[in-house]
């Protein structure tokens, strides 16, 4: 007997989670501030930075806000107002909060892929190795235009439900979606990993105190953290329905801002920490450099002792 999942479960369930995961990225999206900001003077500050991760806050914010009517409209609102029930309500693609949610989802994985791709050029300094990377963000923006416009140049069949063919075309976009935004994903943080580690080695042998976190443990972890997110939910889709998709796709947001959070704070973090070994390094050559010039007897010290009574 195969499993089955309730839409209007499936969505209080992804609800809770989202509200969850936004929570925690509220925090990361705090920490990323004040590790950017923090005793930083205003030219120094990175504010591209800082951009992206309000962006990637605002959308969050958005989404959550939306998860938040859509609940309340299907679950109270609308429960016994709408034909077929509050199931029905959450089936139906064509509703603006719907198609803003999916708009909203499209726009955040464009932003970090893009971040991503941008780390990549950073790093490598070459036009030539960010191409292919382009060329899939360029796809993944085609499917998203896709996989949202879909809905609207289709209209659900008797009882609310949709034909199969729609069915089919729509998991094909998404699909498709998911996994260019997951080969851009893995191929640019493996460029920039491989770079990383490539110089980690070359300098190795210079440097007198290692980092007890490598900065290229985060670009893994975070890259890892995102594509498990994404294989489990290309399994969701063909494991159940392109609709469960719609409902757990909500958590992907909050996962993509903790992913890029966690990346943000290591690397502003890193640059600190290596300000601060150069300015302990400058201060420490400077006393070494003026130690000698004081090094001799002062003259208070060549007074011979007095006779205490």
């Amino acid at each position: 007997m195969a499993f089955t999942v309730r839409l209007d479960t499936a969505f209080l369930v992804s609800s809770v989670l989202v509200g969850i995961l936004y929570g925690f990225s509220v925090l990361m999206f705090i920490g990323t501030i004040w590790t950017l900001t923090y005793k930083r003077r205003t030219q120094d500050i990175n504010r591209s930075t800082v951009a992206a991760a309000t962006l990637l806050f605002l959308l969050s914010t958005v989404d959550v806000i939306l998860v938040i009517i859509e609940v309340e409209d299907g679950l109270v609102k609308y429960r016994n107002k709408f034909p077929g029930g509050s199931e029905l309500f959450f089936a139906d693609l064509l509703q603006e909060i719907f198609i803003a949610k999916n708009v909203i989802y499209t726009l955040q994985t464009l932003l970090g892929d893009g971040v991503v791709i941008y780390r990549c050029y950073v790093v490598w300094q070459s036009v030539r190795v960010i191409i292919l990377p382009c060329m899939l963000w360029c796809g993944i923006a085609a499917f998203g235009i896709c996989w949202v416009y879909a809905p609207r140049s289709s209209s659900p069949v008797s009882g609310g439900s949709y034909d199969q063919t729609f069915i089919a075309g729509e998991m094909i976009w998404i699909t498709a979606f998911l996994t260019f935004t997951l080969a851009t994903n893995l191929f640019s943080s493996g460029l920039v990993a491989y770079r990383i580690w490539t110089i980690e080695r070359k300098v190795s042998a210079l440097r007198v105190t290692k980092r007890k976190i490598p900065l290229l443990r985060v670009f893994v972890d975070a890259a890892i953290l995102y594509s498990v997110a994404l294989c489990s939910f290309i399994v969701i889709i063909y494991a159940y329905s392109s609709a469960v998709f719609y409902v757990m796709g909500d958590m992907l947001i909050p996962i993509i801002s903790i992913a890029f959070y966690m990346v943000f704070i290591r690397i502003a973090i890193s640059k600190h920490t290596q300000d601060g070994w150069s300015s302990e390094t400058e201060r420490g050559t400077l006393q070494f450099r003026i130690q000698p010039w004081q090094s001799g007897p002062r003259q208070s010290d060549m007074s011979w002792p007095t006779a205490q009574k």
